[in-house]
């Protein structure tokens, strides 16, 4: 049987990968809410999270820090899917979620949500670069929420996530998730 987290990492999949599929190969260049990258860095980065982070679910050391080039391999549109199914899986065996990490030092459970925060907001910043609507699924998002709130001040400290941006009045949780990790829930590529 699915553990939660898997199942939140699969809605959180769901509604990522149809934004992925929709990025233009001229789109690629433009800018995103995330300032450090551009579209194509994204992709990069947030390929490279997916696939690491199966190799953590499993319990095994991962290279965060040297992001490849995952764009040159083919269609990678589909392949986002494809690994993203794989991380949701890798995510679903039994005690994945249990435990200490041995590569990270972190709970395997704070593991799940960081890559479960990656998904949501790099999916929201990619939609946002390139015109295109994101509504991750609101139960996923209320899941989510608090435990990123609770590893926000650990991102700041790792330079991960940008101090946190205020939200208008009656913001949506989803916009105060992305103001808890330094979104401007207002940009636009202009």
């Amino acid at each position: 049987m699915a553990n939660s987290v898997s199942s939140l990492i699969d809605s959180a999949v769901r509604a990522t990968a149809p934004v992925v599929d929709g990025i233009t190969d001229e789109q690629l260049g433009a800018p995103t809410p995330c300032s450090e990258y551009d579209v194509r860095a994204l992709l990069n980065h947030l390929f490279h999270v997916v696939t690491n982070f199966q190799k953590l679910a499993a319990g095994e050391r991962a290279d965060l820090a040297s992001v490849g080039e995952y764009l040159d391999e083919g269609d990678w549109r589909s392949r986002f899917r494809e690994e993203g199914d794989r991380l949701a899986e890798a995510w679903r065996a039994p005690g994945s979620a249990e435990g200490i990490s041995p590569g990270m030092g972190l709970p395997q459970r704070t593991l799940a949500y960081m890559v479960l925060g990656d998904l949501l907001v790099h999916g929201w910043d990619l939609a946002r670069a390139t015109g295109q609507e994101y509504t991750p699924d609101a139960t996923t998002v209320e899941e989510v929420a608090p435990e990123l709130e609770k590893i926000a001040p650990m991102g700041r400290n790792a330079g991960v996530y940008a101090e946190a941006v205020p939200v208008p009045a009656g913001a949506t949780p989803f916009e105060r998730l992305l103001g808890d990790t330094g979104r401007d829930v207002s940009w636009s590529p202009s």
